[in-house]
Parts: C-alpha cells; structure tokens; sequence
C-alpha cells in the first residue's frame, strides 16, 4: 500500500537523484570538452561522434535493459546504475589519457544512463500515487537539464582551477551520494492489470519513430540554436540568453503538462501531439532573421516542442503499468537514436542548404511527428477496446497488497 507524505517525497526525489547522477559522465565530458582537449587534443568533430556513439549505444540496450528492471526491480538496477556511473566517472579522471580511451570508458558508461532513466520510470510507476504520477514524470524530466547545470557549473568551480580529472572525481562522490535516495527493495511489484491491457510492440514501435522524429529536432534546437542566431547578426550572447530562456520555460512546461495530467482522466497523447505542432510553429518562424523571431521562435519551439518527454513517458505507463521499464524503454529506443541521427542529420544540412533549410525541416519533421503519435495513438485504443479511465486502475494498484 502506498502512503503519501515523506514516501512519495522519497521516492520522486530518488528518481530524480538517479536520472541526474547517471547522466553526469556524458554531460561533464561535452561541458569540459576545452579543458579535456588540451590533454586529449579532443577537437569538436572527435566529440561529435563520441556523443552519437553514446547515444547510438543507449538506443541498442534500451529495450533489454527495459525487461531486465522489470525482472529484477527497480532497486537493484538503480543502485547498479548510479555504482556503474561513478565507477566509470573515476576511470574516466584516472585512466583517460588519450582520445580513444576516453572513448571507450564513455561508451561503456552507456548503460547507466538508459538503466537510471528506466528505473526511475519503473519506481515512479509502481509506487508513486495515481494522481500524483503525471507531476513526477515532468519533475523527473528535470533531471536532464539539471545534469547539464551541473556540469556547467562544474567548469569555473572546478575544473578551472583544479582540472578537468577532479570535476570526474567530484562527479563521482555526487552520484554516490545519489544512493541514499535509491528504491529500497529489488523485487518489482505484482503486476496490477493483465497482459491484454499492455500496448502492443507494434503501437510502441510506432510512438517510438514519432519520439524520434520530436527528439532529434529538440536536439537540433539545443545544439544548433546559437550558432544560427550568430550566422544570422545575433550578438553570441543574446543568442545565449535566449537559449536559456527556451530552456526554462521548457523545464516550467514540462513541470505544467505533468500537473494538469494528473487532472485529466484522457487526452494526453494528443496533448503530446498539439504541443509538437506548435513547436513546429516557433521552429519555422527561426528561419525569419533577427531578434524577435529568435525570441518567439524560441518561446514556441522550446516551450511547446521540447515539453513532452515527461508527458509521453505517463501517458505510455498509464496504458503499461505491469511494465513500465519494457514499454517505456521501447520508445527510448527511438529517443536514443535521435541523439545519434538527429544532430548529424542537421549539421550537413545547414552546411550545404543553411540553417533556415534546416529550421524549417526540423519544423516538418515535428509535424510528421505529431501525426505518426497520434495514429500510434489510435493503434493503442484500437488494441484496448475496453479503454477506460486508467486512473482508476492505476490507483487499485497502489491501494492493494
């Protein structure tokens, strides 16, 4: 049985404690990319393609690593992923000393990020309260950008006058401290609703290809927004500014799409799908110049478009929640291979054809987006003829032993 109160604050705090620590190596290395390439000569096309490895890594163990949390539980492949991170983050300070083998032991790191992202998705999913559970996915969601601050702050605290090893070493004592908020328990709880109420691999596979497609052009938005400001006469630093401002609003969204799930019984796919298209909207208008189209390109692009994640993630547990690590790990797939494609894909585009080209593709791609999530959508219901409001039916779990 589920309690409120201090539980539920533990266990959101905990998924959100994993998810952060088990991104860190990632995120520490692309924030110290300066700092490592003047030991490692790491130059901007070496850490291009260490970033779509990892990426392409994640996409390949995402759904084994799904069904093995739900064997197992999420308790024991937390704490196994947070170990794994720091583990790897002090191999990585002591045992890089050239470009390959930094590679390497960042690639074998991998997995702690795809298993702390599902993990925190299981434990959040059999364990938080019904009508709290759409706010803690959007928390959750926060997790990313706050790994990304961290690692930026990493840069004048530590590895400016200490080096860019002892950022990887401090890293590593924050995601071990990461397991005090860890699941207690490794054993999964009984499966509340029966398999026939599971999405099929099909209509997953299905919403997986729409997350891509929306995945890679946020990651085009975050990676690329500055430098085409620039090209276009933006000053670099109202550039950044903006960017920061796209990206908070898109953490206040992702917050606000979660709280109003938790206030309504349906919808929430096509909640999905209506907040793409009017990030296709901000998208196409960055291929305006100047600042005011930057501004409101930005204001839509990110505050609409990046702000699903959370969102899609409870939506897919709602109709999954005998499996929530397998069904949400299945459309990972597609997230994690947009981290791979998605940049590549727009940097040669840009290169050859220019940024507005590539605004208004990603503008498209988001579209096409929204329409292959909803016709996933409708495999969905057509599979669960008898759909009704999984409030209910989520709740019965946590009220029964």
């Amino acid at each position: 049985m589920i309690t409120s109160g201090p539980t539920t604050f533990r266990v959101a705090a905990g998924a959100i404690a994993v998810t952060t620590s088990t991104a860190l190596p990632v995120f520490l290395t692309g924030a110290l990319a300066v700092q490592i390439a003047e030991d490692l000569h790491l130059d901007p096309a070496g850490l291009g393609l260490a970033v779509a490895l990892y990426f392409a890594v994640s996409a390949t163990v995402a759904l084994p690593a799904g069904r093995i949390i739900d064997r197992i539980g999420s308790g024991v492949s937390s704490t196994a992923a947070v170990v794994g991170a720091a583990v790897f983050m002090l191999l990585i300070a002591g045992l890089a000393q050239s470009y390959r083998s930094l590679l390497v032991l960042l690639l074998a790191s991998a997995w702690c990020n795809v298993v702390g992202q599902l993990s925190s998705n299981s434990s959040l999913a059999r364990s938080m309260p019904a009508d709290r559970l759409g706010l803690s996915f959007g928390a959750k969601q926060a997790s990313v950008p706050t790994a990304t601050l961290l690692a930026g702050v990493a840069v004048p605290a530590i590895a400016l006058p200490l080096g860019w090893r002892w950022s990887f070493v401090i890293g590593a004592a924050v995601a071990l401290c990461a397991l005090a908020a860890t699941p207690r328990g490794s054993r999964p709880a009984r499966p509340p609703l029966p398999a026939a109420r599971s999405a099929t691999p099909l209509a997953l596979a299905v919403i997986g290809a729409a997350a891509s497609l929306a995945a890679a052009a946020a990651n085009a938005m975050t990676i690329f927004l500055v430098a085409s400001s620039v090209s276009r006469g933006i000053a670099p630093s109202t550039a950044g500014l903006v960017l920061t401002l796209g990206s908070v609003i898109a953490l206040f969204m992702r917050m606000l799409h979660g709280w109003l799930a938790d206030r309504r019984p349906t919808g929430h796919f096509a909640y999905v799908a209506g907040s793409l298209t009017l990030g296709a909207i901000g998208v196409a208008i960055l291929a305006l110049p100047g600042t005011v189209p930057l501004l409101v390109g930005v204001v839509l692009g990110m505050g609409l478009g990046w702000s699903w994640p959370g969102l899609l993630q409870f939506a897919i547990i709602r109709l999954n929640p005998s499996s929530p690590a397998t069904a949400t790990g299945a459309v990972q797939v597609g997230v994690y291979a947009s981290g791979c494609l998605g940049p590549l894909c727009f940097g040669f585009i840009a290169m050859h054809f220019g940024f507005a080209t590539g605004w208004i593709l990603v503008a498209g791609a988001m579209v096409i987006a929204a329409c292959v999530l909803m016709i996933g959508r409708r495999m969905l219901r057509s599979g669960s003829p008898h759909e009704r409001d999984d409030r209910t039916t989520v709740a019965s779990e946590h009220t029964s032993s």
